[in-house]
């Protein structure tokens, strides 16, 4: 089974189940992947999180309901998921401009929630900085030291990347002489789950040793295991590799024949590297099998 039958499968349970309380994870589940992964992917296809896309689909259900039926705006609220006929009332007025006893009144089929558009700054993205194919490099296992913290990435509504991940760097890069047998020349952002069915994600900030030791005071070791790794090149400041990401789940790998080990991701920060410089270059590399 593909990647796109999967989200499909997802999407096919969300529409079975608009009229009922819609546990993100289980969508996950259903789709036969983790959490993370089913959001990631699901909103580089969809340019939306799965909890806005649930949310939208819900109210365009409503929609459907307000015209066709006679129920009471409070009941059509509650199967939407909303606790109180006020809360519809505003959600509704801020996506249609019309409070849901208006509708009614005017009757207008044609208000249905539009579908995000590829905007052309992807289109460019992708066609000019990002490598379409990758390089595959069977990577050895390698020890990692460094700063370490959770973050919700893009691909959830609690995305808070830019409030935690540069002041990581931050920290980090004038510790880098600290750790001791560090190999020089590269930096890794190491992207991991906290586990299956979260979407908080455990980011490092770190450099590669060449052997294990006690790592610096508030520092972290970690292991990444040897593994597979299918390695593209980003052009441009790191502030736009999420577009770099969205072409690699959505287009290369979910045309690949290969799948997503589900073991970290690696940002890799070499030579050629300048902090928001357009003409920068860096790594982005996933577990392959």
């Amino acid at each position: 089974m593909d990647y796109l039958k999967q989200v499909q499968r997802g999407v096919d349970y969300i529409e079975a189940n608009l009229d009922f309380d819609i546990e993100l994870a289980r969508v996950s589940k259903v789709a036969g992947m983790s959490h993370w992964h089913f959001q990631r992917i699901f909103k580089a296809l969809t340019g939306e999180t799965l909890k806005a896309y649930v949310r939208s689909r819900r109210l365009a259900n409503a929609l459907g309901q307000l015209l066709t039926t006679d129920d009471r705006i409070i009941e059509v609220a509650v199967r939407a998921g909303y606790a109180s006929q006020e809360a519809f009332t505003r959600a509704f007025k801020k996506s249609f401009g019309l409070t849901p006893h208006e509708y009614r009144s005017v009757g207008d089929r044609s208000l249905f929630l539009s579908k995000v558009q590829f905007d052309s700054d992807y289109l460019r993205h992708i066609n000019k900085n990002v490598s379409l194919q990758p390089e595959i490099v069977e990577q050895r296992a390698m020890t990692m030291v460094g700063l370490s913290t959770q973050f919700h990435s893009v691909d959830s509504d609690k995305n808070n990347i830019g409030e935690m991940l540069p002041p990581l760097w931050a920290r980090f890069m004038p510790r880098l002489a600290e750790v001791a047998q560090a190999l020089p020349g590269v930096c890794y952002g190491v992207v991991q789950q906290t586990d299956s069915d979260s979407d908080r994600l455990i980011y490092h900030a770190a450099a590669q040793v060449r052997e294990a030791g006690p790592p610096p005071d508030g520092m972290v070791a970690m292991e990444v295991p040897a593994a597979r790794y299918a390695r593209f090149t980003h052009r441009g400041p790191a502030g736009t590799i999420d577009r770099t990401v969205n072409y690699i789940y959505s287009t290369w790998l979910t045309q690949s024949g290969m799948r997503h080990t589900y073991g970290p991701d690696l940002e890799i920060y070499g030579s050629d590297y300048s902090d928001g410089g357009s003409e920068s270059v860096m790594g982005y590399a996933i577990p392959v099998i």
